[in-house]
């Protein structure tokens, strides 16, 4: 959901930069907050159907479309503020004004891609500064962020994605001015400036090792990976192992489990069978402890779905609440057949 919000937020910002203004009175004001609730409820509409056609998808929240209105706004404040005109409420925007923040953007949703290929990013705005004469005496590198605000610096994630950004654009243009990267978030709003030498010789050392091979990744089990959040435990024994080895399996109230599904009925109710790994493998083993579970809203979906199509193994879970009496499987959890990625080729 918070993804399908900032790409929402993120379209309708880029819909209000390309907005025409052929034919409009230059001092004309009071258009720009009809403007903005129009292409958000355009984009949120978009993104309501894209959700919705996504197989994994939780509930979709309608009553985060505030949220969005207020991130959109943060934007617009933040665009302002980089044409002169800082704290302006959108109602006594005038045309030339937003014409003003038009000049100003020299690219709205830009492809980068270094020479070579390899590296590219996608760039939310490149802005030109300019002095009292109108003459461009930088370039500024933005991204728009609709996520949690940073307390005191900015993230690494964050940082090397800017810096990224920067040292591709500086690549690609040995005549370029002055060039900085910032991170634009819309909750406040708030700028954050990325500072740092390039990293391109990292990002390129990133792709070296990224080649595609005939054997998954090395695996890096550990708390940090294994006992917190991890993109692909769904598909690997190891994070199971670990968990099981450490004495932290089922453990805690939101829970990942391997299980078997002995009985589903249509309104959700189920009884599950936990299970451990029988070897390195990630092969299940039954446990003999039977839970009662409650499958609810698109995981109920998925289940079911998996039954009609005859699956009959071990079923992956993700992130369900344990702490009741039955076991609450929503609409946030995955829902997938449990079929780990061995780490040599099979014969």
């Amino acid at each position: 959901m918070a993804a399908a919000l900032g790409t929402a937020v993120h379209a309708s910002i880029e819909d209000l930069i390309a907005v025409d203004l052929t034919g409009r009175e230059a001092a004309s004001a009071g258009w720009l907050p009809d403007e903005m609730e129009r292409v958000l409820l355009a984009r949120w509409e978009e993104e309501k159907i894209n959700f919705h056609a996504t197989p994994r998808h939780p509930d979709w929240k309608q009553d985060k479309f505030s949220n969005a209105r207020k991130q959109q706004l943060g934007g617009v404040e933040l665009l302002l503020r980089h044409a002169g005109a800082p704290a302006l409420n959108p109602k006594v925007v005038s045309v030339a004004l937003w014409r003003r923040v038009q000049s100003l953007v020299i690219a709205c949703e830009g492809e980068l891609r270094t020479k070579d290929g390899r590296l590219m990013g996608r760039l939310d705005l490149l802005l030109a500064d300019v002095d009292d004469t109108g003459k461009v005496v930088g370039w500024k590198v933005a991204d728009l962020k609709t996520g949690r605000v940073p307390q005191g610096e900015l993230y690494d994630t964050v940082q090397r994605q800017l810096l990224l950004y920067r040292d591709i654009l500086l690549s690609n243009n040995t005549d370029h001015p002055p060039v900085s990267a910032e991170g634009w978030y819309t909750e406040g709003p708030k700028v954050f400036v990325a500072e740092g030498e390039s990293v391109l010789e990292q990002a390129y050392a990133a792709w070296n090792s990224m080649q595609v091979t005939e054997t998954p990744m090395e695996p890096n089990a550990g708390e940090e990976t294994c006992g917190g959040f991890c993109d692909w435990k769904a598909w690997c024994p190891h994070w199971w192992s670990w968990r099981h080895v450490n004495g932290k399996l089922h453990a805690g109230d939101f829970s990942d489990a391997v299980v078997l599904v002995s009985k589903f009925e249509d309104s959700g109710a189920a009884v599950i069978e936990l299970c451990e790994p029988a070897d390195g493998l990630g092969r299940p083993l039954p446990t003999g402890v039977a839970k009662a579970a409650n499958f609810q809203g698109n995981s109920k979906e998925a289940m079911a779905r998996l039954i009609e199509e005859g699956y009959q193994g071990a079923v992956f879970l993700g992130s369900v609440m344990t702490s009741g009496n039955a076991w609450r499987i929503g609409g946030w959890c995955d829902v997938l057949p449990w079929s780990p990625i061995p780490d040599l080729p099979q014969a």
